[in-house]
């Protein structure tokens, strides 16, 4: 009898808006977790009789039931905070983790460092990303992001840069006395520079005109601070000449003394290059570092390459993922850079609860990368992802499927009465 049919109808009508109804909720009570995606619930009917056969047309249909339920991939709001290892991504991608139950990925940002110095989620899995080098540059090598709690090596000084202006204006009549230094010399400075063991020392660099666009220099340091020097007394680290063209230009640098042998156990025979621009007969243009002008004699600038031995102050991230580490020493370095995978078809994504997601045969296999790389999306630092949820579309969503399992009911409730009266034929 057709009628039995409209029951069945009218429960597989109740049981799709229930099952509708069971991912509003789920969006609803989503409506605050981070990086979260609100889904949708789409239907498909169902027939399963045909009047006419092949001919077409005049079908009864038997139902309706949950062909899919898909995420809406919509981008969240991101929201600053004060949170150092909070990040959000703006566009495609997904943070890579691993874990106890493999790899998985994720949209929330909202990271941590664990007792260990890993950087990790709100359920312990390390977040993925790529290592940097013993200079800080970025590899493609996917590990553990972690940063380092010993000691920062010390690094000897290789290179003393320095950018003057010796005064032209000069008389070449001082003649040079390391006993009697500041006096003896037309124009003194100093810089600092580091021993292989990381110890500061202050060298005091004293320059002497013997000549039209021709100069001297000599580094001296405390005698203390030298193998086989005498405390009070200054000893000589370094010396050399330095040449100018006649319109005030560096024209050669010449290193003609080095004895960098710091006491303390330091290594003997530091090499040091003393850089005092681009010299013209070592191919440059004189343009860049010390000149000889008609001014007062000045350090412009200097620096040298060298550090003290230091541990981690502070961490950072930038926009493009990039963790950096400050250090007590003043010295800055990339640890890692965080890694963002790419799918196909990331709706077909499979949930694994605590906001992650796994790889599935028909998302494809992840495609990783940097940040802003290959369409993937970019990072906020110190930002979250909101949840997509939107709360007024969800509640007009449930009046509907409300609405929906009301009407449903009614069809099994109406032939149920129908029913009834096919019983009341035989009295």
């Amino acid at each position: 009898m057709g009628i039995l049919s409209s029951l069945y109808t009218g429960v597989s009508g109740m049981t799709a808006q229930g099952e509708a109804l069971g991912v509003i909720g789920d969006n609803i009570a989503n409506a605050n977790t981070i990086g979260f995606k609100a889904s949708r619930a789409e239907f498909q009917d169902i027939i399963s009789k045909n009047l006419k056969g092949i001919l077409g047309g005049n079908q009864i249909g038997r139902g309706v039931k949950i062909g899919a339920v898909n995420p809406i991939l919509s981008q969240g709001n991101v929201d600053a905070t004060e949170k150092v290892t909070d990040l959000a991504i703006s566009g495609d991608g997904y943070f890579k983790v691993k874990g106890s139950d493999g790899e998985s990925y994720t949209r929330d940002g909202s990271f941590h460092f664990d007792k260990e110095g890993y950087l990790v989620t709100n359920d312990n899995q390390k977040v993925q990303g790529f290592a940097a080098d013993e200079k800080g540059n970025i590899v493609n090598k996917m590990t553990d992001i972690k940063f380092p709690r010993a000691l920062v090596p010390a690094k000897g000084t290789k290179e003393i840069k320095m950018d003057l202006n010796l005064d032209s204006r000069m008389e070449a009549t001082k003649k040079f006395d390391i006993k009697d230094p500041y006096s003896t010399s037309h124009y003194s400075t100093g810089v600092e520079m580091y021993d292989s063991q990381g110890n500061k020392h202050l060298v005091s660099f004293f320059f002497n005109k013997t000549a039209d666009r021709e100069w001297e220099f000599k580094g001296l340091v405390d005698g203390k601070e030298v193998t086989g020097g005498e405390e009070g007394m200054m000893s000589q680290v370094c010396a050399g000449k330095l040449k100018f063209t006649v319109d005030g230009k560096l024209d050669s640098q010449e290193t003609t003394d080095s004895n960098f042998n710091f006491a303390g156990g330091a290594l003997q025979g530091q090499q040091v290059k003393l850089n005092f621009g681009d010299a013209i007969k070592d191919g440059g243009k004189g343009l860049d570092g010390t000149k000889q002008y008609g001014k007062n004699s000045d350090l412009i600038s200097w620096n040298q390459d060298g550090a003290a031995a230091g541990t981690i102050t502070g961490l950072s991230f930038n926009d493009e993922g990039t963790l950096t580490a400050v250090y007590s020493n003043g010295q800055a370095a990339d640890l890692a850079q965080i890694a963002l995978a790419k799918f196909e078809n990331p709706e077909a994504m499979f949930k694994v609860g605590n906001n992650r997601l796994k790889e599935s045969r028909e998302s494809g296999a992840a495609s990783m990368g940097a940040p802003g790389a290959a369409g993937r999306g970019k990072l906020f630092a110190k930002s979250l992802e909101r949840s997509t949820v939107d709360l007024a579309t969800e509640f007009v969503n449930m009046i509907q499927n409300q609405r929906g399992f009301q009407a449903n009911a009614k069809t099994i409730t109406t032939t149920d009465e129908l029913l009834n009266e096919v019983i009341q034929l035989k009295r």
